[in-house]
């Protein structure tokens, strides 16, 4: 929210400066993020004539002026600003004059023609960036009257950051209210009268749409000038509150909205014929926005219609078809009230982002349209002329907010803030606020007004106690009481290990958003039992995540596309699956993306590419810390590359776990995401990986292992896990560890066939093993690789 600093005066008398004002704003939570100053004091800068302009002899582009500065006085003056021109009344910068960028004005010689003093374009000024000419004045500016006093200078352009819960505050009056609370002031009164009808002419209103718009008013104004010019304080205030004056209607709709709260919209009378309604809009209609856009619009939509024809996208956006223009002479000007689930997420769905749709959004004061009404009328009446009808409504009071009183507990408030805040003092912050107040015996009856949506319980009118009052009245305290300590489980390792584990092992944590682009999913291959959001913050956000490793590899291009040749992520965090009638499931999940060398850059051994073989190790480096043994599986899932990817589990005697998957990315899928580099990933279900079984004591063996190696020769697709698992089922519990040391093809090993040779370590609990015990084991294993894996021992 932006506004002009003696707009915010204007409602709210205050001696406090400028610092102190903007202190005051972010001490009660609207947060000033700028402050824009503007003008100055411009001491001898006035409103002055050009009584007489004449071409400059030696440059084309010059002007010789003859400048009427007030009091008889006389100038000459030479200006370049193409629209200079006799009798036009322009900012006159006298001799003597320091402008705000600190530009001294002294007598010169301009082509060899004296001139005393400057004509000023308002960025000389210092009150807007337009330089294409000098700031035209209005013509009732009195010649001679100080331009500070004109322009209302100085003044400054302050923006606010506001939390969603305060709607109230995008309105200038809204705002006074808080800050006459904070400064033990009070908001000056506005007396709107309502203006008299003049003429029978009108619209009828119509509501169909139930809770969703259950107030709406209009007024037909008749022989409307709409070319006339936007009042100067009208269009100096909306320029410092960041608005382009466009013409006299449309800046006075805003200028109501700006000050009050209330988005307004004006129609061309004559494009309408009426009844004009509000309903839902039904699957497929489209409507001609003021930007031209065709919209096309589902029963998720409001309408105002004339008779049930579309003219406006409620909440949103007029029609562009009934918009006013200049030609305009007859004119319908209509307020509502909008319920924000109604309008919540309507705009971003047609990627628009307007100032109404971002008020009705947070909660509009349903009081106001009528109000906002009166104000417009009288605004444009002043200025443009015309006859005003009288203001139609129709309302729906049964679904109009109705606010209720609030107990707020004096023993509570002193319990919640930790300090006793005298009785006077929160009847004044609550009555300043505008709230309505009766004493209690516990303490105090708050009724809301209908602007405050935000409160609804008691613990909101603390919190409005304690940011008028001041957080730093709040005092420094411990909190007392006993504390109870839940020692950790041990059988399951914490989440903090896994990432202390991961980044010792080289990995950086990235931390993205649980909400992604469909397009994003469609790419990988995840949209199944994806969850869209009804109303998300942007079309790129518009999903919530299935996998982790999209956005994560998406975190992992974007390094890598900076320049960032080895790029080593993890992330930790929840997915989600839509469920048939219940909320998404929740899904914790560890994964990570990696890309560029196996070790940092270093002058010890050759820099090699980093494989899957890599990755495996620091998943089965990660999966050692809970114990769990793991097994990898082909696979090919969509976004897999063909032969080097597998699905992971864990086994637990006979009970096996499908946690993921490991392996390279599929070159296509790396393509389309503009990475030119492998990328070797994996993404486990977290839980049952730190699933962690009970630590049994054991004695260890007192009799020697005994080792034997042997070499057997398989085809080329028989995968290492396969003949772990045959040759452990074969040689029983007498089996220890098996190790796999040496891969071989080449010379001695037919082709399609490779040589695996593996380290059997034997041991018994009770005895020493025999040599017979031994080469049972052996011959049992031989065996059964013969039979499951057509395996040969290696001559």
């Amino acid at each position: 929210m932006k506004f002009s600093e003696n707009w915010l005066r204007q409602h709210v008398p205050t001696t406090a400066s400028r610092d102190e004002l903007v202190a005051t704003l972010t001490a009660i939570g609207l947060e000033v993020e700028e402050v824009t100053a503007l003008g100055g004091a411009l001491d001898n800068v006035v409103v002055a004539r050009i009584v007489g302009a004449q071409k400059h002899p030696e440059a084309d582009r010059l002007q010789v002026c003859t400048v009427d500065a007030g009091n008889g006085e006389t100038l000459q003056i030479v200006c370049g600003a193409p629209n200079a021109r006799v009798g036009l009344k322009a900012p006159l910068a006298k001799v003597g004059a320091v402008l705000p960028g600190g530009m001294a004005i002294t007598p010169a010689k301009l082509r060899g023609v004296e001139s005393f003093g400057m004509l000023c374009s308002a960025r000389e000024l210092g009150t807007d960036a337009d330089a294409s000419g000098l700031l035209e004045l209005p013509g009732d500016a009195v010649v001679g009257q100080p331009m500070a006093a004109l322009l209302g200078l100085p003044d400054a352009s302050i923006e606010i950051k506001l939390t969603p819960n305060r709607a109230d505050c995008f309105g200038v009056r809204g705002i006074a209210y808080d800050v006459a609370a904070a400064s033990g002031s009070e908001v000056a009164p506005m007396d709107i009268e309502p203006v008299d009808p003049a003429s029978d002419a009108s619209l009828p209103v119509e509501l169909h749409a139930g809770a969703d718009a259950p107030r709406y008013c209009g007024r037909v104004i008749e022989g409307v000038d709409a070319a006339a010019p936007t009042p100067w304080r009208i269009a100096e205030r909306l320029r410092r509150s960041g608005v382009r004056p466009v013409s006299l209607l449309v800046d006075v709709t805003q200028y109501v909205m700006l000050e009050l709260g209330q988005p307004m919209h004006a129609f061309d009378r004559d494009t309408l014929s009426g009844p004009v309604g509000v309903r839902r809009a039904r699957d497929g209609e489209m409507l001609k926005l003021l930007d031209g856009r065709e919209a096309k619009l589902d029963d998720g939509f409001l309408l105002v219609t004339d008779a049930d024809r579309p003219v406006a996208l409620a909440g949103v956006m007029g029609g562009f078809d009934t918009r006013v223009t200049d030609a305009s002479r007859n004119v319908f000007l209509e307020a509502a009230h909008f319920a924000p689930a109604a309008i919540i997420g309507r705009s971003r769905k047609l990627g628009l982002h307007t100032d109404a749709a971002h008020r009705f959004e947070r909660g509009v004061d349903p009081a106001l349209p009528r109000l906002a009404l009166e104000y417009a009328t009288r605004l444009i009446l002043d200025a443009a002329g015309g006859t005003p009808g009288e203001v139609v409504e129709a309302t729906l009071p049964e679904h109009l907010p109705r606010p209720s009183p609030i107990l707020l507990r004096r023993e509570r408030l002193k319990r919640v803030l930790g300090l006793a805040v005298a009785d006077g003092e929160v009847e004044r912050i609550l009555r300043a606020l505008g709230l309505a107040v009766e004493a209690d015996p516990a303490g105090w009856q708050v009724t809301a007004p209908s602007r405050r949506f935000d409160l609804a319980i008691e613990e909101d009118l603390i919190e409005e106690v304690a940011r008028i009052h001041g957080y730093d009245t709040v005092p420094t305290t411990l909190p007392g009481g006993a504390s109870r300590l839940v020692a950790p489980s041990e059988a399951r390792v914490e989440g903090g290990v896994v990432r202390r584990h991961l980044a010792a092992r080289g990995c950086l944590e990235a931390l993205n958003y649980a909400f992604v682009d469909a397009a994003l999913l469609q790419a990988w291959g995840a949209t199944d039992g994806s969850v869209a959001l009804a109303n998300p913050l942007s079309a790129e956000l518009g999903v919530m995540r299935t996998m982790l490793l999209p956005g994560l590899v998406a975190a992992l291009g974007r390094n890598t596309a900076r320049q960032q040749s080895r790029v080593r992520l993890f992330e930790i965090g929840n997915v989600f699956t839509a469920q048939t009638g219940e909320a998404p499931l929740h899904t914790l999940r560890v994964a990570a993306a990696v890309c560029g060398t196996a070790d940092p850059e270093q002058w010890g051994s050759a820099s090699r590419p980093v494989g899957f073989h890599d990755l495996k190790g620091d998943l089965e480096s990660l999966a050692a810390v809970s114990g769990a043994r793991l097994e990898f599986r082909p696979s090919r899932p969509a976004w897999a590359h063909p032969g080097r990817s597998a699905d992971v589990f864990r086994i637990d005697g006979e009970t096996e776990t499908r946690l993921g998957w490991i392996g390279q990315l599929h070159p296509r899928l790396a393509g389309e995401l503009e990475i030119d580099v492998d990328v070797v990933a994996f993404e486990l279900d977290l839980d049952p990986l730190l699933a962690r079984p009970l630590p049994k004591a054991a004695a260890r063996s007192r009799f020697p292992s005994v080792r034997r190696d042997l070499a057997f020769v398989v085809p080329q697709d028989v995968a290492w896990d396969a003949l772990a698992g045959t040759v452990r089922a074969a040689a029983g519990p007498v089996l220890r560890d098996l190790v796999l040391f040496d891969v071989y093809q080449g010379k001695g090993v037919e082709s399609g066939c490779k040589s695996l040779a593996m380290g059997l370590i034997l041991q018994e609990e009770t005895r020493t093993l025999t040599d017979h015990d031994v080469d049972a084991v052996v011959a049992a294993v031989t065996t059964r690789l013969q039979q499951a894996h057509a395996a040969t021992i290696r001559g």
